[in-house]
């Protein structure tokens, strides 16, 4: 099979070994469980603190601070192993690739020392708070606040469509805090939320796939957070913006890769259900339709993912532009909706049954062509680099 014997153009040994212990640990603590994830909405609690034991949270973080001291090709061989898992219940993308790099990148000696190692260990979940009820892409509009008062700042506003909802006890909340206009108003701003008056979680939010994900609205009414937790200190106000925007291309490489897994997972486990499953006198691989459409889909994902590697490479020697980054997500998760599609077909009416995985991952796929920044508005980045 023309997936087979690849190797990505970044891995080394080191790589597949981590990928091998993903695996095993996603073997045994993740794909047994989805369907318990899926009807509580969540994955157990106790998965972060096995992962961070397992050293798979923030390997690509300094190890000062309690990560693995790796590079991003690293955390991307985690990525990779989740999707090829096929589980979008673990938020772990949000956790170790994104909310930890705000803080190794801006926050201060202090933030750093106080928070990566609590991540790292899985003592603490993260959560980044960025879309509202009223604003999604544009992030320049938000409306939260983050109003000073003394040594405090205090937090009003909605968020919503946040994963890790339930569990996250560290959140990165995008807020307006001070009166500059646009995008120079907007921090990054840390809550500690255990205990923590005016914060409030809402309803688990009933989606059309990814169920076993804890995706929730939150609330702040005059939350009270020390000014300090801006990321980057009294340096970081009004900083947010440009933040958000230079760690925007590396969230949305990741959302590529684990749609690459996805599809490729899908490809898999599509050739061995036709290959098993009779109609007609002959198996379904054996029929031609079977046999183009599988041709078609495995070819798609291989050129993906040198697509995905060659962004990856570049990602590590710091040269991937958001224009690619933003070309990488489309593609990506274009290709994964339309294999996903394409193979839950030739499973017949067996694909349409939540029970079997080529159908959980068909519903929860159709977000990553919407999060991160939309699918329209990556190739409206591309083209502005025209």
């Amino acid at each position: 099979m023309i997936l087979d014997n690849y190797t990505s153009v970044w891995e080394t040994e080191e790589h597949a070994d981590l990928r091998a212990m993903a695996r095993d640990f996603m073997a045994s603590e993740l794909t047994p469980h989805q369907e318990r994830f899926a009807e509580n909405h969540e994955v157990d609690r106790e998965l972060w603190n096995k992962a961070g034991d397992n050293g798979l949270l923030l390997v690509s973080i300094p190890e000062e601070y309690g990560g693995g001291g790796a590079d991003f090709s690293h955390e991307a061989a985690i990525l990779y192993e989740q999707g090829l898992a096929g589980d979008d219940s673990w938020g772990y993308s949000i956790h170790s690739t994104i909310v930890a790099h705000y803080i190794v990148a801006y926050g201060t000696e202090e933030q750093k020392q106080r928070w990566l190692p609590k991540l790292a260990s899985g003592e603490m979940v993260a959560a980044i708070a960025m879309t509202e009820p009223t604003t999604g892409s544009d992030l320049q509009a938000i409306r939260t606040t983050g109003t000073p008062d003394g040594d405090d700042l205090l937090i009003n506003g909605s968020k919503t469509f946040i994963t890790n909802g339930s569990q996250a006890n560290l959140i990165v909340i995008v807020a307006r805090t001070n009166e500059q206009p646009g995008g120079k108003g907007v921090s990054l701003v840390v809550a500690e939320t255990d205990g923590l008056e005016g914060f409030a979680r809402g309803r688990v939010l009933d989606k059309l796939g990814a169920h076993g994900q804890d995706t929730r609205e939150l609330s702040f009414t005059d939350m009270r957070v020390p000014a300090a937790n801006i990321i980057g200190g009294a340096a970081g106000d009004g900083q947010g913006f440009r933040q958000l925007m230079q760690q925007l291309p590396q969230e949305r490489l990741a959302v590529a890769i684990t749609a690459v897994g996805q599809a490729e997972t899908a490809v898999r486990q599509t050739i061995e259900y036709t290959k098993e499953r009779k109609l007609f006198g002959q198996t379904v691989m054996d029929f031609q339709n079977t046999k183009f459409t599988l041709a078609e889909c495995a070819t798609e994902v291989l050129a993906t993912k040198t697509f995905i590697d060659y962004c990856i490479a570049e990602h590590d020697k710091g040269n991937l532009t958001t224009e690619q980054a933003s070309a990488a997500k489309y593609w990506a998760t274009d290709v994964q909706n339309s294999v996903l599609d394409r193979c839950l077909q030739l499973w017949g009416g067996y694909g349409f049954m939540m029970e079997y995985p080529i159908a959980r991952m068909y519903a929860g796929a159709r977000v990553q062509q919407i999060y991160a920044g939309t699918n329209e508005v990556m190739k409206e980045l591309i083209a502005r680099g025209f």
